[in-house]
């Protein structure tokens, strides 16, 4: 389970209840989906301010892409990784929650925790290990660190996006123990170790279900068997159809304003 409820849980959750319970049907809707390409919109009436995405690995990009805006950059992912170092793992999350709050970024779209299965992996300078176990512990030790600065994090892509080459449309075909020894192991040790507040669906297929609407592993794997109790974001433009996504568990649709959600 992802986790152990607190009290303190609870009467976050009594919050949230209440508050949703102000909103009509509308109002909850666009809720679900960016309001641009990086922010949900703001309900004043709720006294819900816009919420921020921002990508940030290995620095904090913010939202305006600026020479005017500079992050910091960190050594990457990989390298990070090849330290076998959790505890510093965990020091640059906490690094990145403190840049990411003086950007006014609520969460950062990381860490990636995708399996390095090619060297000619496009992504893998953002990914750390072939290795599933190092990668779940590293990636767990950054979740901390980020979160304990009051800053979310997305784990990324669930699940199987290892490859650049037609990662839009790939069908990775994938035998249950292959999925659960190798592919779905990081996001569960993170999922266990660091409880994180989102994860982020990607854009391939595996077995024949597109992520953003795969009901088996979002639904009854991830969050049955796992007990993950945060949101679902797409990656940006993955979502494909209003009903799947509904039906598969996807929380938020990115990037706004027009999404599978309205």
């Amino acid at each position: 389970m992802a986790g152990t409820r607190t009290l303190a849980d609870e009467a976050r959750e009594a919050v949230v209840e209440a508050a949703l319970g102000k909103l009509d049907l509308d109002a909850k809707t666009r809720l679900l989906a960016g309001q641009d390409m990086w922010s949900l919109p703001a309900l004043p009436e709720i006294g819900l301010k816009s919420l921020v995405m921002s990508d940030g690995p290995i620095g904090v990009r913010g939202v305006h892409w600026t020479a005017d805006d500079p992050s910091i950059a960190l050594p990457s992912p990989t390298a990070l990784a090849a330290t076998w170092d959790p505890a510093l793992a965990r020091r640059a999350g906490t690094l990145l929650a403190q840049e990411a709050r003086r950007k006014q970024v609520h969460v950062l779209l990381a860490p990636t925790v995708n399996l390095h299965r090619s060297p000619l992996g496009g992504r893998h300078f953002e990914a750390y290990s072939e290795d599933p176990y190092l990668t779940g512990e590293i990636g767990s030790g950054y979740v901390q660190g980020v979160q304990s600065g009051g800053v979310g994090t997305t784990v990324k892509h669930f699940v199987a996006n290892d490859a650049e080459t037609d990662r839009f449309t790939v069908n990775n075909l994938l035998s249950e123990r292959a999925l659960r020894e190798l592919y779905l192991a990081p996001f569960e040790a993170i999922v266990a170790n660091a409880h994180p507040w989102g994860i982020m669906t990607a854009y391939n297929t595996v077995n024949g279900t597109t992520m953003t609407e795969h009901h088996h592993l979002v639904n009854e794997i991830l969050r049955g068997e796992w007990g993950f109790d945060g949101f679902n974001v797409s990656d940006w433009t993955a979502a494909r159809a209003t009903a799947g996504a509904l039906e598969g568990g996807l929380d938020v649709a990115m990037p706004g304003p027009r999404t599978v959600y309205g």
